[in-house]
């Protein structure tokens, strides 16, 4: 697969129909969340962590609970399962990481 570069990211992920980038509710949350970012392109969505502007970006694991269902940590605090009927077993690279800015 080659690699996804900031000009073809918004040809292949619906940012906009993107769950739980940062909820309504949660205006000044701060630290990483999870999200899921439909894939238009490929037969499955992706997770994306999504972290705060000038903070590092967090370190993801993944962490298996049973069978084919797996934990996204970003530095060690879970924020998305993966439950896949078929597939590969996910990866931190098969995470993509999208920094924002938080409005004060």
């Amino acid at each position: 697969m080659a690699p996804t570069t900031p000009h073809n990211m918004s040809d292949r992920y619906h940012w906009s129909q993107a769950k739980s980038l940062m909820p309504l509710t949660a205006k000044c949350e701060k630290g990483p969340m999870g999200a899921l970012v439909p894939d238009v392109q490929g037969d499955e969505d992706h997770i994306a962590v999504v972290y705060d502007k000038g903070d590092t970006p967090p370190e993801i694991t993944i962490k298996q609970v049973s069978g084919t269902v797996h934990t996204v940590l970003a530095n060690g605090i879970a924020v998305a399962v993966i439950a896949r009927a078929t597939g590969k077993v996910p990866t931190a690279s098969d995470v993509l990481l999208v920094e924002r800015s938080v409005q004060p």
